[in-house]
């Protein structure tokens, strides 16, 4: 059944909460946000045509709240409800009272964030449509002598995993038996501290990994349809930091069967919305299904640049009960597209969150350059949430070119303040094996230890910082630079 959305609340913060927001007003659809006491001076709350407080600080008692959003969800007149990504996006009970209460959420249904949700349940779904799966455990491990069973069948390196959450927390690379017992009882405390569930299944390690995942969308009218794949392998501690479309490491023949199995996973689990199915390809070529994200993906812009797709609009439409407006070979890609995620952190100090006052901002822009950015000068980087500053993409026709863009981005983007992945990324695009397309998710391991290498990076940083000081000092149009303090 049609029906047509006029606002919506959007339970999320930051750069995504204001990347949504443009696509609902070019939609002419009013947009409601919700911000904690942190946030209160954000510019995604400005931005809004309406904004309400949830009163409080921490993630639990502000964005994870489902009492509170839907409670101003219904106090602000919304019809909809758009999740984002991170926080409440994949939580089957969040979507179940959205439209327990009338209104429509802009995702997924609950019983498929549930089942893709947990990651045994997932892979007994989807391996019914014939997608292929890591050998392992069906069901979760309930003790070490079932885990030494399973991993003597399937041979070491194994990975065990939480079955419930992602973002690489839960899990341990066990590489000998001696290893098991300890990484056992590890990955389950963390999985119970970070998803309030310590169930845990055991999967074959995969040699040489990549992480290949495939953009979806599904309406409610039996369409899927696939918008290509994003390389997702540059990572540190197992989250995703630089992304790429197309990938390297697939042929035409490989791209069209992992499209068509990303296809069929959504279609086991009566997928509707945007998704994503992610899988890992091993250097033998052969790939496997990893999990599905039930929500809008942080990298979904390289997408969009190459597609020349609105994701979110899709997303719109899709809830408002339409088709799907193309088939799969109507979809086309063109030219080369990557993404940097641009966090507040220190890469020099393993990757550490940093966090205070934005000082001075200057964002790169020119043809071919995209920055989803949730953030000015004067903005308060807070320990409380995820400390991404901003999503740096470029586009151009071939990839040689979109690296020396990004580059050349890179070098324009100044921030005084707070620490950033800036020359982490800097490093990736100037790295060899970034450049030949040959590099693994072991990357940061391989390659970014070097002291050598880490020092000359610090170099660029230091000089890169002194140089945006002086020129804030020195310059007349404050406007320019956005300084403040």
């Amino acid at each position: 059944m049609k029906r047509k959305i006029e606002k919506v609340l959007i339970a999320n913060r930051g750069e995504i909460a204001l990347r949504i927001m443009r696509t609902l007003k070019e939609m002419g659809i009013r947009t409601v946000a919700v911000y904690s006491d942190v946030d209160v001076a954000m510019p995604f709350v400005r931005y809004a045509d309406e904004a309400y407080p949830l009163g409080g600080a921490e993630a639990r008692e502000t964005y994870l709240d489902i009492g509170k959003i839907v409670s101003v969800a219904k106090e602000s007149g919304a019809d909809a409800v758009h999740p984002g990504y991170g926080f409440l996006s994949e939580n089957s009970a969040f979507a179940h009272e959205v439209v327990k209460h009338g209104m429509i959420f802009i995702g997924p249904g609950a019983d498929a964030i549930k089942s893709m949700g947990d990651k045994t349940e997932a892979r007994k779904i989807v391996s019914g449509f014939g997608v292929p799966v890591v050998p392992g455990t069906k069901e979760p491990i309930t003790d070490l002598t079932e885990a030494r069973d399973v991993a003597a069948r399937i041979g070491y390196p194994i990975l065990v995993k939480a079955a419930a959450g992602g973002g690489g927390k839960g899990m341990r690379l066990v590489h000998e038996e001696s290893e098991l017992e300890s990484s056992l009882r590890g990955a389950r405390s963390e999985a119970k501290s970070a998803f309030g569930d310590g169930r845990i299944f055991i999967e074959k390690y995969v040699l040489g990994p990549r992480h290949i995942e495939f953009q979806i969308l599904a309406d409610h009218h039996g369409s899927v349809v696939h918008l290509f794949e994003r390389e997702c392998s540059i990572q540190r501690r197992h989250q995703k930091v630089v992304e790429e479309t197309p990938s390297m490491a697939l042929t035409p023949q490989l791209r069209m069967e992992m499209g068509e199995a990303a296809v069929n996973a959504a279609r086991a689990c009566g997928y509707t919305n945007a998704g994503t199915v992610e899988f890992i390809l091993g250097e033998d070529g052969k790939y496997y299904f990893l999990e599905m994200n039930t929500r809008l993906q942080v990298e979904h812009p390289i997408t969009e640049l190459t597609t020349g797709m609105d994701i979110v609009r899709e997303q719109i439409r899709i809830a408002e009960g339409e088709k799907l407006p193309f088939t799969q070979e109507e979809i086309t890609r063109r030219g080369h597209s990557i993404e940097c995620r641009i966090y507040a952190e220190d890469v020099h100090n393993n990757f550490l969150p940093d966090s205070g006052v934005l000082k001075a901002l200057r964002e790169p822009s020119g043809n071919g350059v995209r920055v989803d950015s949730g953030v000015e000068a004067g903005s308060d980087i807070s320990v409380y949430y995820d400390p991404m500053i901003a999503k740096l993409s470029v586009w151009d026709l071939r990839r040689d070119q979109a690296i020396e863009k990004m580059l050349r981005a890179l070098n324009d983007y100044l921030v005084v303040g707070v620490k950033t992945t800036v020359p982490f990324c800097a490093f990736v695009m100037r790295s060899e094996s970034f450049r030949s397309g040959k590099y693994s998710t072991h990357f940061v391991d391989e390659f970014w230890k070097s002291d050598d290498l880490q020092r000359e990076s610090a170099a660029t940083e230091r000089l890169d910082r002194a140089l945006i000081v002086a020129a804030a000092r020195l310059s007349r149009n404050e406007s320019q630079w956005r300084v403040t303090g």
